[in-house]
């Protein structure tokens, strides 16, 4: 499977071509807000939420079927960001049977860590 290019087609929120990267019996999990969704439901849930998109793929790791990944999403005015880490496990037709995700919102650090005066930024957004 090309992950690239199944970014690609999340990002762009492109319907036809994200169904392809599924077999028809998969499942999502969005597990940070205890949501399963069919394929459809999932396609549904990704191509109609609000905004203009683009990411930066930061990390791929393949661990046999499975494929790991590190995104960042955000809007295209910059105005909203996330970080997505997804577990897709592929069967041997490189389709998508079961994908679990943890989607999680930029944002600075809690005020009573920055108090503290732990820790260091990763890089400047």
């Amino acid at each position: 499977m090309d992950i690239k290019k199944f970014w690609n087609a999340v990002l762009k929120q492109d319907a036809e071509k994200l169904k392809t990267f599924f077999k028809d019996t998969a499942y999502v999990n969005w597990h940070c807000t205890n949501e399963h969704f069919t394929v459809d439901e999932y396609i549904r849930a990704n191509c109609e939420y609000p905004g203009d998109w683009d990411g930066t793929i930061e990390r791929i790791e393949k661990v046999g079927s499975l494929i790991i990944t590190v995104v960042n999403v955000f809007t295209i005015d910059k105005e909203s960001s996330f970080h997505v880490v997804s577990f897709m496990e592929i069967e041997d037709d490189n389709k998508i049977i079961a994908m679990n995700e943890y989607w999680s919102d930029d944002d600075t650090a809690p005020q009573w860590r920055l108090q503290k005066n732990i820790g260091t930024t990763i890089f400047k957004r």
